[in-house]
């Protein structure tokens, strides 16, 4: 609306600078920013920078209403940018609400934007039935590539940790005698290694019992590695850990689609699966080793506290035997087998 326009630039002098969208949304930020990692905080000054600032960042905060707000997610979205459009929703919400509590606005006019934005359709990581595990194993055992590749899909199946923790896990996280690999928060970042300080998802320290199975593998590569920080070393520069596509390549050159028919990720589902089927497990057990987050507060706090480590133990080299077990080529149902 161009009157809408001449109007607003003739009253641009009288606003008070501190009370700019731009000038709230930055000291949210700065009030916000010790609850976050410094990539964290730096991804989201970027996009408010990116998306936020050039259209609304002038502007008194009290003047913008839910319409315009909903105007500048609906940019974002028609550049197919629809997950980008949904966090700036939510910071737009935090922001607005961060005016109130300053008493900048009576009221929040982000709140009425819940709903108003194109859902993103959530995709599950592909995995196979758990019919198919005895196949996965046996091409698993004659794959042909380099041992560190192979000895990283094996710990990845007998461990199902996820992918960056495995990629960026050091020696000296190791305890060999307690049989355990102690996944930290945060790692020290590695000059040169982009993302080389992440550590367990939820960024806080978790715990994965090591069974006799996979002991074994790290013994092997240990004299492959040992001298170095990283467990799986990159083939061309031990200095760096392996590329993040060489557990996808590696099952690609066994004849899955990683699309379709198994990824990497989807080591955990299987894990998962099986762990739950087998009847032997308490949920609580199951959920902590996988190190999924508990969404109700009260239970979150009690869990993350229950680390129920010996429990953990014998649940992983239950896995590692049950994995032993398929690997004649026979399919057996979890809840069929043994301790």
């Amino acid at each position: 609306d161009p009157n809408e326009a001449k109007k607003q630039a003739r009253a641009q002098p009288l606003i008070d600078e501190s009370n700019t969208f731009a000038a709230v949304a930055r000291e949210w930020h700065g009030k916000s920013g010790a609850r976050w990692s410094a990539d964290h905080s730096a991804r989201i000054l970027r996009r408010l920078t990116m998306d936020l600032f050039p259209q609304i960042g002038h502007r008194a905060v009290a003047d913008l209403k839910t319409k315009e707000l909903l105007q500048v997610l609906r940019s974002v979205e028609e550049r197919g940018h629809l997950d980008v459009a949904g966090r700036l929703r939510q910071y737009l919400t935090a922001i607005m609400r961060y005016a109130v509590q300053t008493d900048r606005i009576d009221s929040n006019p982000a709140t009425d934007l819940q709903g108003a934005l194109t859902v993103v359709k959530s995709t599950h990581h592909p995995a196979l039935s758990l019919e198919r595990l005895p196949e996965l194993l046996g091409r698993m055992d004659t794959f042909a590539g380099r041992m560190l590749t192979k000895s990283a899909l094996e710990f990845t199946l007998l461990t199902f940790a996820r992918s960056s923790e495995i990629r960026f896990m050091r020696w000296d996280e190791i305890d060999w005698k307690r049989a355990t690999w102690t996944i930290p928060g945060q790692r020290e970042a590695v000059d040169g290694v982009k993302n080389s300080q992440r550590g367990a998802k939820m960024m806080t320290t978790h715990i994965v019992p090591l069974s006799s199975q996979a002991l074994a593998i790290l013994a092997r590569i240990k004299p492959l590695t040992g001298e170095y920080s990283f467990v799986f070393a990159g083939d061309h520069n031990p200095g760096k850990p392996m590329s993040e596509n060489t557990i996808n390549k590696a099952l690609r050159l066994m004849g899955y689609d990683t699309a379709k028919d198994i990824c990497g990720h989807g080591f955990r589902t299987l894990a998962c699966s099986a762990l739950n089927e087998s009847g032997k497990w308490a949920r609580d057990v199951i959920e902590r080793q996988m190190s999924h987050q508990e969404r109700n507060g009260v239970r979150a706090a009690y869990i993350h506290k229950a680390e129920y480590l010996a429990r953990r133990q014998q649940m992983m080299q239950w896995w590692a035997n049950y994995l032993d077990a398929l690997r004649g080529g026979k399919y057996i149902e979890p809840v069929e087998y043994g301790y």
